[in-house]
């Protein structure tokens, strides 16, 4: 496949994803004229990763790539988890990354377990009832603040613990390497060959 549409409108994933896959032309909705957007409501990150390509499939007809991506934080019980870009929601508007993860900070103040992963859940939709899903993680602590420009979301949080650096320390390549939804592209591709 050499062009896959993005069940996205976030242009930090977006310019992850142009990484992640090279030689396939990630495409954005807003590139090809459709006004998408999914209420991940779903149960599990696969939930809501099959729920977003399928819904943008049924709209472009086109290969698509759907994505689920969250932080589990041990000492909160595995939250925020599938709620993760909507932490702290008020239920009429989302917080912005870093006042969520000032909460996050908030709510760990005082616990000695910083343990936590990411969790990305990838879905490529090749029509209306075949599908490929993967489903990676990568593990490591929360640092005790931000730390790092290279990153969304709750990258500047993420410690990995052997490097010593948060996720947004990391240059692309090495987050590219390490990092969750690299890992799940990863598998992704290597399936992509087969997929006809």
């Amino acid at each position: 496949m050499t062009e896959l549409l993005l069940a996205s409108n976030n242009d930090h994933k977006h310019a992850e994803f142009v990484r992640l896959f090279p030689g396939v032309r990630i495409v954005r909705p807003r590139e090809i004229g459709v006004d998408f957007a999914f209420a991940e409501d779903g149960a599990s990150f696969l939930d809501n990763a099959l729920g977003k390509a399928r819904a943008l499939h049924a709209l472009a007809h086109r290969p698509t790539i759907g994505d689920d991506s969250g932080l589990c934080v041990a000492a909160l019980g595995g939250g925020p988890g599938i709620r993760s870009s909507r932490y702290g929601s008020d239920g009429t508007r989302d917080l912005p990354a870093p006042a969520r993860n000032q909460l996050l900070l908030s709510r760990l103040a005082g616990s000695a377990d910083r343990r936590a992963f990411f969790v990305c859940c990838l879905v490529l939709a090749i029509d209306g009832e075949r599908f490929v899903a993967v489903q990676e993680t990568v593990h490591g602590e929360i640092a005790s603040a931000p730390r790092g420009a290279n990153g969304f979301g709750y990258d500047p949080l993420f410690l990995i613990p052997d490097r010593g650096l948060t996720i947004a320390e990391l240059p692309d390549a090495e987050k590219d390497l390490l990092s969750h939804r690299g890992r799940a592209a990863r598998r992704l591709r290597t399936m992509l060959d087969g997929v006809t």
